[in-house]
């Protein structure tokens, strides 16, 4: 079975990505491999965790981790196959909080695939493109589909002139289809990828 954790990257108060990442997981309900339980998804929020700005000494390719927040999240992570991150878009690139806990760690997402749903005024695809490089050097493979919701498409708002307001995801009829896909990439790059985990593991 392949364990998929999508990844809640935003931690503003007021966020828009714990909307996103329910559909995703309510979506990931009607995949066929998913149904068949070859593969099941949870949701992981990066704000649960309480990171600070990186406050390990050693750098985490040592894996020497002395404070609890970052034994915590390692086990987490090290506790999956792959990942989908949910991103917004900010300054045309990934949320500080969410770069930040990639950095805090570095063998436990290795040898693992990866897919992307962001979101924003732009669909928030510039985060992707950031994330892909900084997921290269942990040694994480990225799928090439992803999925990007523009918030003035794929959102409903009550009062659309209020920044503030979270408003719901309305993914158009071509948004599944296209999630659906990742996901299978995502169970196939991750099944691929298992002996690599599984020799990191013996070492």
């Amino acid at each position: 079975m392949t364990r998929i954790a999508v990844i809640i990257g935003s931690t503003r108060p007021g966020r828009r990505s714990t909307a996103v990442a329910q559909w995703v997981e309510e979506a990931a309900g009607r995949h066929e491999a998913i149904k068949a339980g070859g593969a099941t998804v949870e949701l992981v929020d990066i704000a649960e965790f309480g990171l600070p700005l990186l406050d390990e000494s050693v750098p985490a390719a040592f894996g020497q981790y002395a404070n609890e927040h970052t034994k915590r999240w390692s086990e987490k992570i090290a506790s999956f196959d792959a990942f989908v991150f949910v991103t917004p878009e900010y300054n045309r690139s990934v949320p500080a909080a969410l770069k930040n806990a990639i950095d805090y760690l570095y063998a436990e997402w290795q040898n693992k695939s990866a897919g992307f749903v962001s979101y924003g005024v732009q669909g928030g695809t510039r985060a992707i493109d950031h994330l892909r490089v900084t997921l290269a050097e942990v040694k994480v493979a990225d799928v090439p589909t992803a999925v990007s919701l523009p918030v003035f498409t794929d959102f409903t708002f009550e009062n659309p002139m209020d920044p503030t307001e979270t408003g719901r995801v309305t993914p158009g009829p071509h948004q599944e289809p296209t999630l659906f896909k990742m996901f299978d990439e995502i169970i196939a790059w991750a099944e691929a990828l298992k002996p690599l985990r599984a020799a990191a593991a013996a070492v």
